[in-house]
């Protein structure tokens, strides 16, 4: 048997606390949390190994800073399960109840037991694997409110919904396989840290809370020195996931509305001048004519390098001048349809990219060839790093600079409002709004301005 410590409470109850063995079947009680919420996943009752129990110091009252008129239960939501002998016997404690806004008693009785040592060695498996569940942030309200509130639901499950939910979304084709990409990425971060670096660990839903993104951001901006923009992003990502709970009804309001984003440096790019337009020219020119083509569609078109890579040969039309993007792959979802200017199209016949069969991608080689194999956009900032160092210019100068340099020089030829359409903003004309396929608008400027390229 194990050395158990008795403290007298008051005439004729004794109070006790022990180390018992684990408990292998917990009937007829029972601490398990295996609840299934409409609309979300069913869960195993085993707590999820990911899910540590809360660090020591939050559970030593010799780590508490204690001020008068301040709750211990502030920093610990629960108090330490105690046996109670006498008339009745039974195990109880204290536990926060988030609807209730208290600290609420559980009891579990034990005169159904007949033999005191078995009450005894219940009571320590009791109080042995409450202890420990109550560390891991089981909250034993959370198992009697009733299967319609969801804010209960173990976290792990829920991430496990969403995951199901985003991947759904992205082979529906509603999201891109970028974005999915970042998503799952951005919360294997997040509960990397929830499970790891946090001081709360969190077991249900209910328990995110903006002081805890608060120090999630604090950490990756300031333990970690990442830049405000990655800082900004997090945020982003985790009001996003916030909405998506809110609207599963596993949260009643998004926590990161009240968090701002912080002011961030200006982006690491320039535009090139008409000096370095004209170097650029002569050496493609000489050395890498269908890179120069690359460059040219990307100054003269503003296609994003993504978007480039999955153009192919019969989206580009001779006759109307036009090169068309298809909605499957543009960022806003939406089809559209860019003027081919003539500079452009007389390097594509001399190239002769219009040959190769229409289902070719119009960059589908390493060298920027027209190909049956979707280059990754990477390729071209790769090349165009190469360049940029051969021509000694510096880091701010970037492939994507060409659009930047583009813009502007289209905007001061033609006007602001063929540039911003050119460019597929979003600010266009409410006219645009209700156009699609050949309806679409393509202005006849950008077919025959004289840029510096």
């Amino acid at each position: 048997m194990p050395k158990r410590q008795f403290t007298r409470l008051n005439k004729g109850t004794k109070s006790v606390t022990g180390n018992g063995c684990p408990v292998a079947e917990m009937n007829p009680i029972s601490v398990s949390s295996s609840r299934v919420f409409p609309g979300s996943l069913s869960h195993s009752p085993t707590l999820s190994p990911e899910y540590s129990p809360i660090d020591d110091f939050l559970t030593n009252s010799n780590n508490s800073s204690c001020r008068s008129g301040v709750s211990s239960y502030s920093l610990v939501p629960y108090s330490q399960p105690r046996l109670h002998t006498g008339k009745s016997w039974y195990v109880d404690f204290f536990c926060f109840d988030p609807v209730a806004g208290e600290m609420r008693r559980k009891k579990y009785c034990l005169n159904n037991i007949k033999k005191l040592s078995d009450r005894r060695q219940r009571a320590a498996e009791l109080i042995t694997t409450i202890s420990a569940r109550l560390r891991e942030g089981w909250n034993v309200w959370a198992d009697l409110q009733g299967d319609s509130n969801r804010m209960y639901t173990l976290y792990s499950e829920v991430c496990r919904y969403y995951l199901l939910s985003i991947d759904k979304l992205q082979r529906a084709g509603v999201m891109k396989p970028s974005t999915l990409t970042r998503y799952q990425s951005y919360l294997k971060k997040w509960n990397e840290w929830l499970s790891g670096v946090s001081v709360q660990k969190v077991m249900y839903v209910y328990q995110l809370r903006d002081g805890l993104i608060r120090d999630f951001l604090d950490y990756l901006f300031l333990d970690l020195d990442s830049s405000a923009c990655t800082r900004n992003n997090y945020l982003t990502w985790l009001g996003t996931f916030c909405e998506w709970l809110v609207e599963k009804r596993y949260m009643e309001k998004n926590p990161c509305t009240t968090i701002k984003k912080l002011k961030e440096d200006a982006k690491k790019r320039e535009s090139l001048s008409p000096t370095m337009l004209r170097r650029l020219r002569t050496e493609l020119n000489e050395t890498d004519r269908y890179f120069l083509l690359a460059c040219m569609m990307e100054y003269y078109t503003f296609i994003r390098p993504n978007e480039l890579t999955h153009l192919k040969v019969q989206d580009i039309s001779i006759k109307n001048q036009l090169i068309r993007v298809h909605a499957s792959f543009t960022k806003n979802g939406k089809e559209a349809v860019v003027g081919l200017n003539k500079v452009l199209l007389k390097l594509m016949i001399d190239l002769k990219v219009l040959e190769a069969p229409g289902d070719f991608y119009l960059f589908g080689t390493r060298d920027f060839r027209p190909g049956n194999t979707r280059l990754s956009a990477s390729a071209f900032r790769n090349r165009w790093a190469k360049l940029r160092k051969k021509m000694g210019w510096d880091d701010c100068y970037q492939f994507y600079s060409l659009k930047d340099t583009g813009l502007r020089d289209l905007a001061n030829a033609v006007g602001v409002v063929v540039a911003r359409d050119q460019a597929r903003h979003a600010d266009i004309s409410t006219t645009n709004k209700y156009l699609k396929g050949d309806s679409l608008t393509v202005h006849e400027e950008t077919k025959d301005f004289v840029g510096g390229l």
